[in-house]
């Protein structure tokens, strides 16, 4: 089947990495976060994996044309932003039969042929994947009646207005038939399709177990990272104790848990804590990174202490830098 996934932001919330990488292209191990995204689905079922994107396609294009991989890509780029229904609406011409559709971010344990054995049982237009939160009001909520059938569908409820904690997981089976329910242009398929669907029952629901992690905050990213290592979701690199390499640990003097250290990292006597650091990095003696994502070749100086920081890619942070949340450099720097 084609595979659609939406990849139209910027990445705001992951800045300044996002600045030079698209978020689609970051990697998350061994893979990057498109891939990750894919993973759903087995590779011998996918035909074709169109990327509905309007950031820096022309890097994620040249990415996926210089792989190896075992599926065609294809960008479908937007020349402004269209939202999530608007982007989805931009692949009619060249998406055709039953397809998956993903939000670019996701990083879970579910399975597509769980989906499609609902979705070909029960019938319909699509079938939403849902997961189970305490506080759904951040979300669009999701009712289900005993034939697993969508009867009501609210994004980002008011507290007032919760009527159940099963959340829309960004992960879709759809028929080529949800284009006609989609206007042109510009719109929300969660805020101006989904409702629409649910009300004629043709949405279909099916609630998964183990992990949900909308990647697209640095915490966020840390906790997908963390659950790649749990789940050995690599081919290549290797872990040591709580933590994933992409070479051998050769820096025997540092304390590194809970991270991501890809190729050619240097690492002196120092402390790292649930941390990604991209390749080229180098981190002086006694420096303490906490929560924090590393850009590709930066140098982070002697006795520098971040906690929840994202360090843009070539950038230095002076020796005895003191730092929690935000940026470096500091926006207003």
């Amino acid at each position: 089947m084609q595979v659609v996934v939406l990849a139209g932001g910027v990445g705001s919330r992951l800045r300044p990495w996002t600045k030079a990488i698209p978020k689609p292209l970051l990697p998350m191990l061994d893979l990057t976060l498109l891939e990750r995204v894919v993973e759903a689905v087995p590779t011998h079922m996918v035909d074709e994996v169109i990327v509905a994107g309007g950031y820096k396609v022309d890097l994620i294009e040249s990415y996926f044309k210089s792989k190896d991989i075992d599926f065609d890509v294809r960008i479908v780029p937007e020349d402004e932003p269209l939202g999530t229904g608007g982007a989805l609406g931009n692949c009619r011409d060249v998406v055709s039969g039953t397809f998956a559709c993903f939000n670019g971010d996701i990083v879970s344990s579910l399975q597509i042929e769980p989906m499609l054995e609902l979705h070909r049982k029960n019938g319909g237009i699509g079938t939403l994947a849902l997961w189970e939160v305490e506080d759904p009001t951040r979300f669009g909520i999701v009712g289900v009646d005993e034939h697993q059938k969508i009867n009501r569908f609210l994004e980002k409820p008011k507290p007032e207005q919760v009527f159940s904690n099963l959340i829309n997981a960004g992960s879709y089976i759809f028929e080529d038939d949800v284009f006609d329910w989609m206007p042109q242009g510009r719109h929300s398929i969660e805020r101006d399709v989904f409702p629409k669907l649910a009300e004629d029952q043709l949405l279909n629901g099916l609630p998964f177990e183990g992990y949900f992690i909308d990647a697209g905050t640095p915490d966020a990213w840390m906790d997908g990272v963390q659950r790649c290592i749990l789940e050995g979701r690599f081919q290549q690199g290797q872990i040591e104790g709580t933590t994933w390499y992409a070479d051998a640990q050769s820096s025997p003097a540092a304390t590194v848990s809970d991270s991501m250290i890809e190729q050619n990292v240097r690492l002196d006597a120092c402390t790292i804590e649930r941390t990604t650091l991209l390749s080229g990095t180098t981190v002086g003696p006694q420096a303490h990174l906490k929560n924090s994502l590393v850009g590709r070749n930066a140098i982070i100086g002697s006795d520098v202490v971040l906690d929840g920081v994202v360090v843009d890619h070539d950038s230095t942070v002076p020796a005895g830098t003191k730092q929690t949340g935000g940026q470096w450099p500091n926006i207003e720097s």
